[in-house]
């Protein structure tokens, strides 16, 4: 059901961003008076066509849901009918044919701005980022940050949520910079500013970057209760239900319930047994948390969250939104802030100073979109942003078969005053395939060693 829900949003995602995609290029093309042969969402054996009439464009959807493309006509691709060729993508002015290829990742980057933007005006509620206890030795204790210190920005950008705050924390950081400015406020409503301070080494990994800042979130000490409990999980498997008290584990008394996620982690595929309270009766119970790795930890896990009263998710929740009007910029700015991350970070893998580790393959970005549509709309709308931010940004890139090749071809033939020989841009296709193959293996195997660990 879990692989189910995750293929079925996955294809959502993959399906409305290669159409906004290829539609930049259908739309530009016809603006430009091209002829467009087929516009199709997916690859593949044609499931289903439509067509005006017989000299109109077909609209068509095919098997393999997985992409899409535009059919233009071309001498480069076949014979062309006279009577069509003044309408042929490479009969026309240099300007025109830059503008057709360039508008599939522009309007990739268009969708970013108005898929930001909606979730700016619907609003979205997190935890606030108010800091729990600061690990000693951390970055952010040598910053000064105290337990109680609420992020209100990062270098400039307002961040309302744990979520935000840590997203931009991190990519500043893995952006390469060394001094990284964080206004903050106190219990009380006192305001300060903690300068960060990081070196080359801190922007190599998130998630060793993530441990060396030592920042986790503010909670009070919860009650032992069972929240949700999760399927093809242990805490199923016992019987655990919803409220259900953890009174002891192997006769240690549990009195707050990150004692007893301490206690699991230490007892991975050990059997252990509980005391619970289930509606005033005490049950005896055997449950035997579930190994998984952790990094190069192994550690026990139960799956079940913790009970959280109403009015405490109440008081450390925010709601955060803008009008219509107020969101314009700060969408522009959010998707021009991911795009600059996006080519820092991969100017930094090619050079070395950040590791591959940062790249996802397929099956990372459809278990993303599997666990942002759990988390609902926003999300999911959130996910499909930062996406079509990634798809346009890798489409401009100056490889040879991506949009950015094209360009680049196109740049050299305005530079010599002549298009680049036939010879030569197959010659460059042929590197650039390369390439694309070699990273979307690298990315494959990385998915793959994820799924293990």
């Amino acid at each position: 059901m879990d692989l189910l829900h995750t293929l079925f949003y996955f294809l959502i995602a993959i399906s409305v961003l290669v159409s906004f995609h290829e539609f930049g290029h259908f739309w530009v093309a016809r603006k430009a008076g091209v002829k467009v042969l087929r516009f199709s969402i997916g690859f593949g054996k044609v499931l289903w066509v439509y067509q005006k009439n017989p000299d109109a464009t077909e609209y068509a959807v095919s098997a393999i849901p997985l992409g899409g493309y535009v059919k233009m006509v071309d001498e480069r691709e076949g014979e062309v009918k006279e009577a069509d060729l003044p309408y042929a993508f490479n009969r026309q002015s240099l300007f025109a044919r830059t503008a057709i290829v360039a508008a599939g990742p522009i309007f990739n980057l268009v969708l970013a701005v108005a898929l930001f933007w909606s979730v700016l005006v619907i609003g979205e509620t997190g935890i606030k980022p108010i800091l729990g206890a600061v690990e000693q030795g951390s970055l952010a204790a040598a910053a000064g940050f105290v337990e109680g210190d609420e992020i209100v920005s990062v270098n400039g950008k307002t961040t309302p949520t744990w979520t935000e705050a840590m997203s931009v924390l991190v990519s500043s950081a893995l952006d390469g910079e060394q001094s990284i400015k964080v206004a903050v406020k106190s219990f009380d409503d006192q305001q300060a500013v903690r300068m960060l301070k990081l070196t080359d080494k801190d922007s190599e990994n998130p998630d060793v970057l993530y441990r060396r800042l030592g920042f986790k979130p503010w909670s009070p000490k919860l009650q032992p209760i069972i929240g949700k409990v999760l399927p093809d999980s242990a805490a199923l498997a016992a019987g655990l239900q919803q409220g259900d008290l953890i009174v002891s584990a192997d006769d240690t008394v549990m009195t707050d319930w990150m004692q007893w996620v301490a206690y699991v982690r230490n007892h991975p595929d050990v059997g252990v047994k509980l005391v619970i309270e289930r509606e005033g009766v005490r049950l005896p119970v055997i449950i035997t948390p579930k190994s998984v790795k952790v990094g190069d930890q192994t550690e026990g896990k139960v799956g079940a969250s913790v009970y959280i009263p109403e009015e405490l998710m109440k008081s450390v929740s925010v709601e955060y939104s803008l009008s219509p009007l107020a969101a314009i910029p700060v969408a522009l700015e959010t998707t021009y802030y991911y795009s600059v991350s996006s080519l820092k970070m991969m100017a930094k893998m090619l050079i070395g100073k950040a590791s591959v580790d940062n790249l996802s393959g397929p099956i990372s970005i459809a278990q993303y979109a599997g666990q942002s549509a759990t988390m609902g709309l926003t999300p999911f709308i959130k996910y499909m942003a930062l996406v079509s931010v990634s798809l346009g940004i890798l489409n401009l890139l100056p490889i040879p078969v991506l949009d950015g090749g094209h360009l680049l071809f196109f740049a050299i033939e305005g530079i010599k005053g002549s298009p680049v020989s036939e010879r030569a841009q197959i010659f460059f296709q042929q590197i650039g395939i390369a390439l694309l193959v070699s990273l979307m293996a690298l990315a494959m195997f990385l998915d793959v060693e994820r799924l293990f660990q």
